[in-house]
This record gives C-alpha cells, sequence and structure tokens, in this order.
C-alpha cells in the first residue's frame, strides 16, 4: 500500500489534509495575517536576551543512568538517555528554525551543541515537520548515527532525501514497540503542519514514550484542548510531562499554549512533574525570551505542581535530579 493510499485511510484525514479533534483554525477570529505581519515588522527588543544566556556542556557520549536522564538543546530538542539506550526528539542544532539561515537565528549562548556531540541514537523521534522542529541539515549530519525514526504519519516525506531507513509512521493511538523494554504511543495534539505553503499534508503528534518501566510523555506542539485529559486517562500517571511553553501571542491561542495552559496540560496528564519547552532557544513570537517560563513557574507555584527548569545541557535525571534554579531573570 502507498503512502499516500496509508494516510487517506486515517479517520484523521478528511477534505485533502489532516484535521484537529476540536475545529482549531490557525488565526483568532479577530485577527488577521495582515496585523501580524505588521506586529512581526515591529518586534520589541526583549524577544530576545540582551546577554548570552548561561549553558551546560554534558558529556552526551559518556552517559549512564539507571533512570531516564533528559538532556535539553534548548527549544524542543532533548535527548532521552537510560539504561545504554539513546532517544533523541526534534534536534535542531543548525543554529537557526527556518528555511533560510539568516531568519530565527538562535540565541547567543544556546548553539553550544552539535550532532558531532551526540552518542548513537536508537531511536529518533519527529512530532511534526515544521522548521523548528525538522531541521534537515542536523538530521543529514545524524543520518548514519541512527538506528531507528518514528514520525507522524507523511512526514517521512520532508526527509526522503536523507534515505533514513528503518523509518515507522504512527497515526494517532498506534503503538511502536521497539523491544520488551521500549514502546511509544502516537497521541493527539492540537496543532497542524506545513513546510512552505502546504499544510495539513501530514500529521502532527504528542507521543506517550513507556521504557524500562518509566512512562513519560513527549508533547511536541500544542494548543489547549480536551486531549490531554484523554490521555491522561488512558496511560496513568507520567513520570515526566516536557510540554510547550512559549511562542504564544493572542493572535494564534489554539494551536500553541499559554504559559499556564502548559501546567494545566500536566495536571490534566496526571503528571509528576513539568519540565517546560520550546523557549529559551528561538523567538517566534513577541513576547519577552523568558516570559514563558516565568508564567508557567508562578502559575504552577500557585497550584503547587513541580516544575523542573534546567539550563540548556543540564540533566533532569527522574527521581534523583530536577534542576529549580533561576538563570533566566536576566534582560
Amino acid at each position: 500500500m502507498s503512502r499516500l493510499e496509508i494516510i487517506s485511510q486515517s479517520v484523521n484525514y478528511k477534505n485533502g489534509s489532516f484535521q484537529n479533534l476540536s475545529e482549531t483554525p490557525v488565526m483568532a477570529k479577530d485577527s488577521s495575517w495582515l496585523k501580524v505581519i505588521k506586529e512581526s515588522l515591529n518586534r520589541p527588543k526583549t524577544i530576545r536576551p540582551s546577554h548570552p544566556l548561561p549553558s551546560v556542556k554534558t558529556d552526551l557520549k559518556n552517559l549512564h543512568s539507571e533512570s531516564p536522564e533528559i538532556i535539553w538543546f534548548g527549544h524542543s530538542s532533548y535527548l532521552i538517555h537510560i539504561r545504554g539506550k539513546n532517544i533523541l526528539v526534534d534536534p535542531v542544532f543548525s543554529g537557526h528554525a527556518s528555511p533560510l539561515p539568516f531568519l530565527i537565528r538562535a540565541f547567543e549562548g544556546t548553539a553550544i551543541y552539535t550532532p558531532n556531540d551526540l552518542p548513537p541514537i536508537d531511536l529518533m523521534i519527529l512530532t511534526h515537520n515544521h522548521y523548528d522542529h525538522l531541521d534537515t541539515g542536523t538530521l543529514t549530519q545524524l543520518r548514519d548515527k541512527t538506528s531507528a525514526w518514528c514520525m507522524p504519519l507523511g512526514v517521512s516525506t520532508s526527509i526522503q532525501k536523507l534515505h533514513p531507513t528503518p523509518v515507522t509512521e504512527l497515526d494517532w493511538w498506534e503503538t511502536l514497540r521497539i523491544s520488551d523494554d521500549i514502546e511509544i504511543t502516537a497521541a493527539p495534539a492540537r496543532h497542524f503542519s506545513g513546510r512552505g505553503l502546504k499544510r495539513g499534508g501530514s500529521l502532527w503528534c504528542s507521543f506517550v514514550l513507556r521504557i524500562f518501566g518509566y512512562t513519560l510523555y513527549l508533547g511536541g506542539d500544542s494548543g489547549y484542548d480536551a486531549h490531554f485529559k484523554a490521555i491522561g486517562e488512558k496511560f496513568g500517571e507520567f513520570d515526566l510531562a516536557i510540554l510547550e511553553c512559549g511562542q504564544y501571542n493572542a493572535s494564534w491561542p489554539l494551536i500553541h499554549m499559554m504559559p499556564e495552559e502548559t501546567v494545566q496540560a500536566g495536571i490534566d496528564l496526571r503528571a509528576k512533574w513539568l519540565l517546560p519547552v520550546h523557549w529559551g532557544k528561538f523567538s517566534l513570537a513577541n513576547h519577552p525570551w523568558n516570559e514563558p517560563i516565568a508564567r508557567a513557574v508562578k502559575k504552577a507555584a500557585a497550584l503547587n505542581i513541580p516544575v523542573t527548569t534546567p539550563m540548556i545541557g543540564e540533566p533532569v535525571i527522574i527521581n534523583k535530579a530536577y534542576p529549580v534554579k533561576v538563570w533566566w531573570d536576566i534582560h
């Protein structure tokens, strides 16, 4: 069966494109692309830090942890290591998050890791095909050290020139079993896909990773909706939820969460700890660069929700190390 035939049989594919569970216009009713373009031409200076950001250079090739160890690389890229296994999510190491190198540049001090710093990758996970999550330059450099690839339906089209193998594409609620100790399930998200002008040709996902008795939620990009509670009810308590927290705007309130919604999503998922990502490296919206984490931490404190806030490269180790230093309080 061809890829197009598989896609067309998905219950989430209708009228020539993939659809969200709830009606999800990209733009708010009281906004417009003209308004967004005007705002983009007059962006405040606070969208980028005025000084290089602090970071930690961890030796990724010599990690060893009996419980999941997560190394965040800024924005939505991170490595999950446990017992000699390495899983890499949405790696973007090219120094930019756009098709053109001079657009959406990484903040100074954040691009301290390169593909050469990475260990062999047992599983590469791509959540969707947007440029700030799927960087073909990075993936090209990592291809030969990656054993297997997992992504939503249709996403492999964006990397077919790389000839990665083996590739597994999943629809929502489908599961890939890697071994007796590792399986990954694709779950819904509220977002969209597209590179260039075409939208909806591939799916977007969150993922539930069950690994050596631990359960992690890998959020990808998503607006807030009832799917978080449904996932929490279906998969039970998560040891850690990695959720987007940034690049929001009142003009697109349904495809990215406000920081307070990120905290609520963690509650819906029944997560023991929350790790906010999708901030701290690139600016795709007009909010101050450090506002997402400040707002999320404030809301979480009010609700007594544990949040870990590592610097880029600083390990988070389940049941052992949860960095909470307020390192972003610079301008």
